[in-house]
């Protein structure tokens, strides 16, 4: 026999007696099991599962991939549907590799896993590339971390993929992206507790479920269903379409997503669905959000940290609330306020139940006289400042009074005429345009 060979998964596991897991030829496919890990979950099966890592990272290698790391091939981890209980992290022996597969069965924590661990640890003390590891794909998997730790950790690799995996039970992260770059996160749920909405214990819940600290990354078709945060992001240039976030509702102290890259956040948040939880954004330069669900008075907080707000679009977006006066995106402004304003529309957002606030406004009024106050501070996103105004002056009888524009200030826009007259006057403000 020839030592630290890939053995072919198979039905009969390919165990001999003297408990070596046996060497084949041809697909490079590590069944745990032959490697004695226990299916049933019921003995530790950690240097199992390790033994196997190491013997695909030992195994051959097809060239390289990005310079500094070598290419497995496509080798794969094949837990062939156990349920693994594991004591600690699960890790490579050591970085430079990639093109590899861990999917097919749960793993669990064991009561004394390290709280501070994460079940799969994708991460190196040392590294001869830039990167760790490069394309290294987690599919169909359940991670339950047993409320010690966090579930999956990715250290600066690149396009590594997660997807259709179950997280559950993690205390920190349920997943970590650090550094790196694409990092794709696809068709997944992630919940500290296994609920479905309506937990007695939401106002209790803890954790983050997906914290990126890295650029690039992607979030796509994912169900975040408990935790105190949905996704942190400290990272550049992510993006998310199709994420359903229900896991603590704001009035309870959540947040859905929580974009805390101040001066450069680079986001783009689209057709998602904030449900009782909202979007906080702090100091956002260039952030994108449309054609997305708020629900139960979810709302979007713009937080000023050094009072930066430029290039940002909140429209096309859908709100729905309950009639207790909650506006559809909030100033916090408890640091300072909002000086560098620049190129932010919101508007067209279709809104029930909650008090709209939107950059563009119209609105029409008539009277008889020489003076006519639109106001607009119900509905402007910030207090006093009105960039453009547009306006029709329509008067009655036979006169052509001369008018024009007075005062722009709080967001009242003041228009007078030379004479008295009976007029109808048709007000556009902007509050958006380019500086």
């Amino acid at each position: 026999m020839t030592p630290n060979a890939p053995n072919l998964c198979s039905a009969s596991h390919n165990v001999n007696f003297s408990g070596v897991p046996k060497v084949t030829s041809g697909p490079r496919v590590y069944g745990v099991i032959s490697y004695g890990a226990d299916p049933t979950g019921k003995s530790d099966s950690t240097e199992a599962i390790l033994k196997a890592l190491s013997d695909a990272f030992n195994g051959p290698r097809e060239g390289s991939l990005m310079e500094g790391i070598s290419n497995l091939g496509g080798a794969e981890i094949h837990l062939e549907g156990g349920n693994y209980l594991i004591s600690k992290p699960l890790r490579l022996p050591d970085a430079g590799v990639g093109n590899l597969m861990i999917h097919g069965g749960t793993l669990r924590a064991s009561d004394d896993f390290p709280t501070d661990g994460y079940l799969i640890d994708l991460s190196a003390s040392k590294s001869s590339s830039s990167y760790n590891y490069e394309y290294i794909t987690l599919e169909d998997l359940m991670f339950d971390s047993n409320y010690r730790g966090g579930a999956i950790s990715v250290i600066n690799s690149l396009r590594t993929s997660i997807d259709n995996c179950y997280i559950a039970r993690f205390t920190s992260n349920g997943i970590l992206v650090q550094s790196g770059h694409e990092t794709y996160i696809r068709n997944s749920f992630l919940g500290q507790h296994i609920t479905a909405g309506g937990d007695p214990g939401e106002r209790n819940f803890t954790g983050t479920a997906i914290n990126l600290m890295g650029n690039d990354n992607a979030v796509t078709d994912v169900v975040i269903f408990s935790a105190a945060v949905g996704i942190m992001v400290s990272g550049q240039a992510n993006t998310f379409s199709g994420v359903h976030c229900y896991n603590k509702a704001t009035g309870f102290g959540g947040t859905g997503i929580y974009l805390k890259l101040p001066g450069n956040t680079q986001t783009r948040i689209v057709n998602s669905y904030m449900d009782y939880t909202g979007i906080v954004a702090e100091d956002p330069v260039q952030l994108h959000i449309s054609s997305s669900f708020f629900l139960g008075d979810a709302f979007i907080v713009l937080k000023s940290i050094n009072g930066v707000a430029k290039g940002v679009n909140i429209v096309d977006n859908l709100f729905s609330g309950k009639n207790n006066g909650v506006e559809i995106v909030k100033l916090d402004q408890s640091n300072g306020a909002f000086k560098q304003i620049d190129q932010v529309f919101v508007d067209r957002n279709t809104v029930q139940g909650m008090n709209t606030r939107a950059t563009v406004a119209r609105a029409s009024m008539q009277g008889n006289g020489t003076s006519w106050t639109v106001d607009f501070s119900s509905i402007l996103l910030f207090p006093n400042l009105i960039k453009h105004v547009q306006y029709s002056f329509s008067a009655s009888g036979s006169s052509f009074p001369n008018h024009a524009l007075r005062n722009v200030s709080e967001n009242r826009v003041v228009i007078e005429s030379d004479v008295a007259v009976p007029a109808s006057v048709f007000v556009t403000v902007d509050q958006g345009v380019t500086s």
